[in-house]
């Protein structure tokens, strides 16, 4: 990492991810990775490669002409470890899609929409929030995802201190469970009577607290975004036919990449906001995921700004510039991203 990423329930100093890599007859290879966030999913990284162990002997003479029923009929495999089986997905996806000399996002529409993250600022202090949106700022980001909800008081002078150091952006508030709903709407409060209101707030309370979520939703006045609370295609058909929140956020990590696309046209189709997000990924599942949102088109946010926290080869994502904007005019085949084993 190039400095530590701090959220209200918990911090990464490095980044432990689990990759693989499947192989055609042909010769063409495939990449995925798996994402592990065990303070989030309770995901292990023993336990991610193990089932990717097993699974690999599935994968042994399999036909990749309907990939999607191939990656459906070994999801069983992986019940409760939904970052190997974005994993899995991913690598028989970038292959099938190598193979036909076509980019990943064909796969999801018929023309790739150009996208812009937005960039995070993690917990800190105010001088810590101030230098990154400076910085920021300056780079051309117009989209800031603060990390609030371990420090009320101290929260709310670092989003201050960002909505005067970057101007005429777009604020989301991100809790990541550390708020109540009373909290919240007190922050919401203090926020407009000092003239700046957030345009999206991300599961601001614990994610069993549906209660919660659906006061914010009727009273917080801007959208509610369910993170951890939106596990799976359940999940958000009762959050959404129970109205508890109004927008979700869509990672390949919580459900797969082919159960997080229909994730996502079931949210549109309830006329639900729609976040495109990930846990501590690289340049390979993060432009995975970009390729998804720029082929569906449906994506109101787009929060895919991990890379610009990492160091190394992996941190650097095709299709994907300084300022954060995706442009996928130009891809051709498979994710775009090859990784060493």
């Amino acid at each position: 990492m190039v400095r530590p990423f701090r959220i209200a329930t918990g911090q990464h100093d490095e980044l432990e991810n689990v990759f693989l890599v499947v192989k055609l007859e042909s010769g063409v290879k495939g990449f995925g990775e798996a994402a592990v966030a065990r303070h989030i999913t309770g995901e292990t990284i023993e336990q991610t490669v193990k089932n990717l162990g097993a699974v690999a002997y599935g994968l042994k003479g399999c036909d990749i002409s309907d990939p999607f029923a191939m990656c459906r009929a070994l999801k069983p495999v992986l019940d409760g470890n939904h970052a190997a089986l974005a994993a899995l997905e991913m690598a028989v996806l970038d292959a099938f899609t190598r193979s036909l000399r076509i980019p990943l996002w064909r796969l999801f529409g018929d023309r790739p929409a150009r996208l812009a993250t937005d960039i995070t600022i993690v917990i800190g202090s105010v001088a810590e929030a101030e230098a990154g949106a400076e910085d920021y700022y300056g780079r051309g980001f117009r989209a800031f995802k603060i990390k609030v909800g371990r420090d009320a008081d101290l929260d709310l002078k670092r989003v201050l201190a960002v909505a005067k150091r970057a101007p005429h952006s777009a604020l989301i508030l991100d809790a990541n469970q550390g708020f109540t709903a009373e909290t919240m709407l007190g922050f919401l409060k203090t926020l407009r009577a000092r003239g700046v209101t957030p345009v999206l707030l991300e599961q601001p309370v614990p994610k069993a607290d549906l209660d919660g979520l659906r006061k914010l939703t009727r009273l917080a006045g801007v959208p509610v975004c369910a993170d951890e609370s939106a596990g799976s295609f359940q999940d958000v058909a009762r959050l959404l036919k129970d109205n508890v929140v109004n927008a979700v956020n869509v990672k390949f990590m919580k459900s797969g990449i082919l159960e997080g696309a229909e994730i996502a046209r079931l949210a549109r189709a309830k006329g639900a906001r729609l976040m495109i997000g990930a846990m501590m990924e690289s340049a390979l599942s993060i432009t995975a995921a970009a390729h998804c949102a720029a082929g569906m088109g449906c994506f109101d946010f787009i929060d895919l700004d991990t890379t610009f926290f990492l160091k190394g080869p992996l941190s650097c994502a095709p299709y994907l510039d300084a300022q954060g904007r995706f442009d996928f005019s130009g891809a051709r085949a498979g994710i775009g991203v090859a990784v060493r084993i």
